[in-house]
């Protein structure tokens, strides 16, 4: 039986997050002083926590937690707005020991406020990056992501404005939002020739609709990640078709509950996912969204899933390997990791 740790005991651990988004990672400081600056009418931290943030009064939805974005939309109101909130999210991650991580951000909602070019709104969370980069050490790959409820022309306006600045430090595409109502498909044309183009794809699926949408996104969408997926375990031949193609999974545990997509935390699928043989990394997704840190997941994967401790080395090397990052860098990153990892609990 594994000894039960405190909560420094996970901080103290070197991490990979691979499924971050920026805009559920503002720090509720900054809302409620953007609010006051701006003048938006918002309550103080507390009653402003209530409207961004998971409480434990409120019910635990798919509807509710996409719910608190529409509140977070308001404070994308200026480049050095835009800027901070990257600058801050990753000086965050570096906090919790984070030493590699990939952030996703949607220019589209990030530009919806002020009526922002795309183009420029993707220069300010780049500006941002980078000066978070020099600050903290923390290296940061960029995921731009786009919404499945939008139409396919604007994801493909936003594809080609990140191909522009691939030498910047833009990695991937990702497709996300509410995959119960709106299918990928539409989407999988702009995905292939992304992917040809050097974009490296993941794609929210199998968390709030079934298996099947694990299965689209990797073999039309040529996902080489998938966001959750938990409900993959539901169609064991989806599982093999997911371990023939090496498909990497994007856990994580607590907003699948917040979001309704488990019942409690006991009944997340990740350690039945790893014993699948399924590839498996843990990620925290929204933190300011659901008051966590990735050493939160970290400890509730071992103390509330029963996961052996020495697997979360396993995880995080998975993390290191799915990087989107070039083989040399990974096996840079990867010796790094074995030689800094724990190796007793």
């Amino acid at each position: 039986m594994e000894t039960q740790q405190g909560l420094d005991y996970y901080r103290a651990i070197p991490k990979v997050e691979l499924h971050r988004h920026l805009e559920g990672s503002l720090r509720l400081k900054t809302m409620a002083e953007v609010s006051r600056a701006l003048g938006l009418g918002l309550p103080g931290t507390g009653p402003l926590g209530s409207m961004v943030q998971i409480n434990d009064q409120e019910p635990y939805t798919f509807t509710n937690f996409l719910k608190k974005f529409e509140t977070l939309r308001l404070f994308y109101r200026s480049p050095e707005i835009i800027a901070r909130i990257t600058r801050e999210a990753i000086a965050d991650a570096a906090a919790d020991n984070v030493r590699y991580m990939e952030l996703r951000f949607t220019p589209v909602a990030l530009s919806r406020a002020e009526n922002f070019p795309l183009r420029e709104v993707i220069g300010w969370v780049i500006e941002g990056a980078r000066q978070a980069e020099k600050d903290t050490g923390l290296h940061v790959g960029l995921i731009v992501s786009v919404n499945r409820h939008e139409s396919p022309e604007l994801a493909e306006e936003v594809v080609m404005l990140a191909l522009e600045r691939l030498k910047d430090g833009i990695v991937g595409i990702d497709l996300a939002g509410n995959e119960a109502s709106f299918s990928a498909l539409p989407f999988a044309g702009i995905f292939q020739d992304a992917k040809k183009a050097g974009l490296h794809i993941t794609v929210h699926a199998g968390e709030w609709n079934g298996p099947a949408n694990v299965a689209e996104a990797i073999e039309h969408l040529g996902a080489e990640r998938i966001g959750h997926g938990i409900r993959i375990m539901e169609d064991p031949s989806i599982v093999a078709l997911a371990r023939e193609h090496g498909t990497v999974f994007e856990v994580c545990i607590t907003s699948n509950y917040q979001s309704g997509v488990v019942k409690t935390i006991e009944d997340h699928p990740l350690r039945r996912m790893i014993e699948a043989d399924l590839e498996v990394t843990l990620n925290s997704d929204d933190p300011s969204i659901s008051r966590i840190t990735l050493s939160d997941e970290y400890q509730r994967a071992v103390q509330n899933l029963g996961l052996p401790v020495h697997e979360l080395r396993t995880l995080t090397l998975t993390g290191v390997q799915a990087a989107f990052l070039p083989q040399s860098d990974r096996k840079i990153l990867a010796c790094y990791f074995e030689r800094e990892f724990p190796t007793e609990s």
